[in-house]
């Protein structure tokens, strides 16, 4: 019973560090748990996707300082947050790119088209989606907001949706979305609730791959916004035309 409540609250923990992660408001993490172990890199061919198991403990404890969850709750004790990342020399050398990928989930193909779809999007509407790739702790961190220069204070520009790309270790969503003040009106709550439900799970993971997962949900929300009302309640049927995407 007690093993139970504190994985509980590591999980509630993962999630509260998870929803300040992009704040222009808040950049301030307290202590990882000193028990939480790291991953080594993992090298792969330009057309293998792979991924390197961790340990359960680590899959609880362990969370990019990016993400962001749908979930607001309430504030936990010090000891039982997490400390954010900030590595800026895992981020790539070329600027400008809309997809990265630390942790490599995509081909090389699959991530050219989906760089390629992310800047049309942005120059037909104006709304800015990333892609992050990684593995914690194998991951740029707070230093992605740099690179990309969104979730910073005083900033006007908020169209732009965030989706940080992180296994777990097998044990959790995959999915999981940073979204700007400017798009919570085309694309509520329960659009992203309805999103990860569909495409992040171990389940839909397993029987399809974590590739098809992303390039799902990039598609689903690319439709979305280029959608005559640039609103959604509901995640789009797959098979959708090029001329919807923008292509």
């Amino acid at each position: 019973m007690a093993s139970g409540k504190l994985v509980s609250v590591a999980v509630l923990a993962v999630l509260v560090a998870s929803a300040h992660a992009f704040s222009p408001f808040s950049s301030q993490f307290t202590p990882l748990p000193s028990s939480a172990s790291s991953l080594p890199a993992t090298v792969v061919d330009d057309d293998t996707v792979r991924t390197s198991p961790i340990s359960r403990r680590t899959a609880i404890h362990c969370l990019t300082g990016l993400t962001i969850s749908p979930l607001l709750l309430p504030a936990l004790p010090a000891s039982a947050r997490l400390e954010g990342v900030n590595k800026p020399e895992l981020l790539p050398t070329e600027a400008g790119l809309n997809v990265i990928q630390v942790e490599k989930f995509l081909t090389k193909g699959q991530e050219k088209r989906m760089n390629d779809l992310l800047t049309k999007l942005e120059a037909d509407t104006g709304y800015r989606v990333r892609v992050l790739c990684q593995a914690y702790p194998r991951t740029p961190g707070l230093a992605i907001r740099d690179y990309w220069d969104l979730g910073k204070e005083g900033a006007k520009d908020d169209k732009f949706v965030v989706l940080v790309v992180d296994e777990f270790g097998g044990k959790g969503n995959v999915l999981n979305f940073n979204v700007g003040e400017g798009v919570k009106f085309a694309l509520p709550n329960v659009f992203w609730t309805r999103l990860t439900s569909k495409y992040g799970t171990t389940f839909f993971v397993r029987e399809n791959g974590i590739d098809l997962a992303i390039t799902n949900a990039i598609e689903a929300i690319v439709s979305c916004l280029r959608s005559e009302d640039q609103y959604c309640v509901s995640v789009p049927e797959q098979g959708m035309s090029m001329k919807t995407l923008g292509l």
